[in-house]
């Protein structure tokens, strides 16, 4: 069976280059008639059993508790595998959006799993021995069961594509949010903005899903990572939310506490029978979870601490345009583009550029590429555009976190409102490229520096993701002790 798994994993994943619209078209069906079928089997058990309905009263729980005590608090961390799918449904909003997802969940998935569920429990009422496996005693023995058995293999697999497009979606937002390296996106439809492939993530979850296939071996040993890992992203998505009613919406303390009390009592006590089964395997999502915060944190740190380096280093804008004629020699005719961090300071590798060269393009635009904290940017808010003094334009574009940044479609607009127009199809990009020391004199320390060092050697170019035309590009190499 491990061979099986490893096999279908592969054949999963290779098809996710195809793109999610393809994918849908082949899989939505299947995943209807999943749905409908486990309604249809539940519900002939409920009619054939509907005493089963009083268990929708929450006094039986309180019941259970109230007889058992803490011995029974073990129990939450069985019962949570039961909406464990549901804390998935919210990864892959960035191809869907939230209004598909929630219709589909409260006019589909939800009242077809809790028939199913209600079913189960009727049968299990009626005929005890059932209790084995519940599920596929919902049909008579024969023909019916291997028709289950591949359905529900179809649903399991189909299951798991949330989860991978999710995941492209929430890399994607990392990256523009400035959390985690630039890696390889690539868009898989003409019309969906959100659709899109990551060909390093989709190969690196697939050889991790392989690696959990064969130290598990069995799906019922994967319980405990998956209760720890589903719980504790509850809990801190209830937390998340807390946060953006505070700082985002602006709520009072009073109004937004409660609402956070709300959730986490029911989250925390999940949370808490789960960690029984922390040796047991629950360890795992912990460890890969500490893994990507580690890296997020110090990729975070990383940046923040080359963007102060380079600020303090960097020649301010006025003074730089006062003293350029006698640090230049010569303007040739044609257009250089330095991207930069600074919007109101010179970058260094314009500077490190002049020093060495002593040339420099009649026509410059330094060109900042900002990402803000909200979804998209609308596109007559996207530019600003600043003339300067001697040949030079200053360029901000502003982009959301699911936008998809293009500079020479910026540079295109920009162009058309200034008053010499920006000539691309000559035009030069100057890139920095830095080499980090990791020297115990940096603040950022040696094993932090090192660290980012390797994160920036293996993210994604610049030309590639902005789509900057590649024979256009200059690299001017830096050393930088953080």
């Amino acid at each position: 069976m491990v061979a099986i798994t490893g096999v279908i994993l592969i054949a999963l994943f290779a098809i996710q280059r195809r793109g999610t619209g393809a994918v849908g078209r082949l899989f939505g069906p299947v995943m209807v008639v999943w749905f409908a079928t486990i309604g249809v089997l539940g519900l002939i058990q409920i009619v054939g059993h509907p005493g089963v309905l009083r268990a929708l009263s929450p006094v039986h729980g309180v019941r259970y508790f109230a007889h058992h005590g803490w011995t029974g608090f073990p129990i939450l961390g069985v019962v949570v595998l039961c909406l464990t799918g549901g804390e998935a449904l919210y990864a892959d909003m960035g191809h869907f959006g939230a209004r598909p997802i929630r219709v589909a969940w409260l006019a589909l998935a939800m009242p077809a799993l809790v028939v199913c569920y209600f079913g189960q429990g009727a049968l299990m009422l009626a005929d005890p021995s059932a209790l084995a496996n519940p599920f596929f005693a919902l049909v008579p023995v024969g023909i019916w069961t291997y028709a289950l058995v591949v359905l529900s293999a179809l649903a399991t697999i189909i299951a798991s594509q949330a989860l991978i497009t999710g995941v492209y979606s929430l890399t994607h937002q990392a990256i523009q949010l400035g959390l985690f390296p630039r890696v390889e996106i690539r868009h898989t439809s003409a019309h969906a903005e959100g659709q899109i492939y990551v060909p390093g993530i989709n190969w690196g979850l697939a050889v991790a899903c392989c690696l959990l296939v064969v130290f598990f071996q069995e799906s019922s040993r994967l319980a405990a990572a998956y209760g720890i890992a589903v719980s504790g992203t509850m809990a801190i998505t209830s937390v998340t939310y807390y946060l953006v009613t505070r700082r985002t919406w602006g709520w009072p303390a009073w109004k937004a506490l409660p609402v956070l009390a709300l959730f986490l009592a029911f989250d925390l006590p999940f949370f808490a029978a789960n960690l029984f089964k922390f040796v047991d395997g629950g360890y795992v999502p912990v460890i890969v979870g500490a893994g990507f915060f580690v890296v997020m944190v110090v990729w975070r740190l990383g940046r923040t601490a080359l963007a102060a380096y380079t600020k303090g280093r960097s020649t301010p804008q006025g003074e730089f345009l006062a003293t350029l004629d006698q640090r230049v020699a010569a303007r040739v005719p044609g257009t250089a583009i330095f991207l930069t961090s600074l919007p109101a300071d010179i970058p260094l590798i314009l500077e490190h550029h002049i020093r060495r060269n002593r040339v420099l393009h009649e026509r410059v635009v330094l060109l900042t590429i900002a990402f803000e904290h909200v979804p998209y940017v609308p596109a007559a808010e996207r530019v600003e555009v600043t003339e300067l003094d001697k040949g030079f334009v200053r360029v901000v574009a502003h982009y959301g976190f699911m936008d998809e940044p293009d500079v020479p479609a910026v540079l295109a607009a920009a162009g058309g409102r200034c008053r010499l127009g920006i000539a691309l199809a000559d035009a030069t990009y100057y890139l920095g490229r830095e080499t980090f020391l990791g020297t115990e004199k940096g603040e950022l320390g040696p094993i932090s520096e090192r660290l980012f060092a390797f994160l920036s050697r293996n993210a994604a170019s610049a030309t590639s993701y902005f789509a900057i035309p590649s024979e256009q590009v200059i690299e001017i190499g830096t050393q930088i002790d953080l």
